[in-house]
């Protein structure tokens, strides 16, 4: 029988208990996905999972704003971080929404038909480039920022855990690659997709006060949310020494949203800095991210190596990307007229 997993062996979620089991009941409820692989991924660091699932629920599925709009954002960051899974869930999603035609132009690689729906995707691909000019003007109303920008950068930390830590398979035999099976996955989302969910919920399963969280999102359920997630990824760095919290930092800090090449000079070798650069594959390439890379850092880890320890560098990692992506946003540029809400 083959698994999702690459690399640890997260338990069933039926075994789940405690905080990680509401998640669970929530995806189920809210997201109407049972076991959604890509958070029983992180199901050995509870207070990531929690996390992850707080920030994509108060942005994409609670936050304000039209749910195909961010759907097609959330698509765009998941092609510009060359993460198919991604790419085919958000592809399966927009069925959800009842745009079947959008949703099958998306999966050929096209772009939409209508321009406001083009725009929310070259927004989405440009998130990951600073300064990229499809950044601006902002194509949502200035009131749903924090939902569109939560959404966006959720994804930007889910594409990098799904790309080190999953196979490509978003359905068993990768059959979402088939029209029929990409529409009948969506319809038998739609229901869910269409319920109005109760901003919040979520955050009862975050650690503690997570702090206010980022200004473009105060005031709502996301700054918290993001917060918590903030937080819970960058604990990862006790898992290196300061030299090399040091390399991660200025490795991700000088990035210019480019895709690095097989092998570039910033990049450590696994033999000397096997945690440095899997963190740094993590940011930049998690697709990258190999059997050999995995097996130098659980030699090299003392104590020794747990799944919990594996899933907590790769989200440090993915979140000193997502970190770097956040304060390059132009957030106080011009904001559209929104169309998105009104035809999304």
């Amino acid at each position: 029988m083959t698994t999702p997993f690459r690399y640890t062996q997260p338990p069933p979620p039926r075994s789940a208990t405690g905080r990680t089991a509401e998640v669970y009941r929530q995806l189920s409820e809210d997201f109407g996905i049972d076991g959604a692989v890509t958070f029983v991924v992180l199901s050995s660091a509870p207070e990531l999972l929690a996390a992850t699932w707080a920030l994509m629920r108060e942005s994409l599925l609670a936050g304000d704003g039209s749910r195909t709009g961010k759907e097609l954002a959330a698509l765009g960051v998941s092609r510009a971080n060359k993460c198919p899974f991604c790419v085919d869930a958000h592809t399966v999603l927009l069925h959800a929404t009842g745009d079947h035609a959008l949703a099958e132009r998306l999966a050929r690689g096209g772009t939409p038909d209508k321009e406001v729906q083009a725009r929310m995707v070259a927004w989405g691909e440009a998130t990951r480039v600073p300064g990229h000019p499809d950044l601006t003007p902002l194509p949502f109303f200035a009131r749903h920022t924090a939902a569109y920008v939560g959404t966006a950068l959720s994804f930007h930390f889910i594409n990098r855990i799904v790309s080190a830590l999953l196979t490509e398979n978003l359905l068993p035999g990768n059959t979402q690659r088939f029209r029929p099976v990409r529409s009948l996955a969506g319809r038998s989302l739609a229901k869910t997709l269409r319920r109005r969910l109760t901003p919040g919920t979520s955050l009862a399963l975050l650690d503690g006060a997570p702090g206010p969280g980022p200004s473009w999102a105060a005031g709502t359920t996301v700054a918290p949310a993001y917060a918590a997630l903030r937080t819970a990824a960058l604990a990862g760095a006790d898992l290196l020494t300061e030299a090399d919290q040091d390399l991660v930092r200025n490795v991700v800090a000088a990035w210019d949203g480019t895709h690095q090449p097989l092998v570039w000079d910033a990049l450590p070798d696994r033999r000397n800095r096997p945690g440095a650069r899997l963190a740094i594959l993590a940011a930049l390439a998690p697709y990258r991210i190999t059997d050999e890379d995995v097996a130098a850092w659980k030699a090299w880890k003392q104590p020794p190596y747990t799944d919990r320890c594996l899933v907590r560098l790769v989200a440090y990692g993915a979140f000193a990307a997502v970190d770097r992506i956040e304060r390059a946003l132009p957030l106080g540029a011009p904001i559209s007229h929104g169309v998105m809400d009104r035809q999304g």
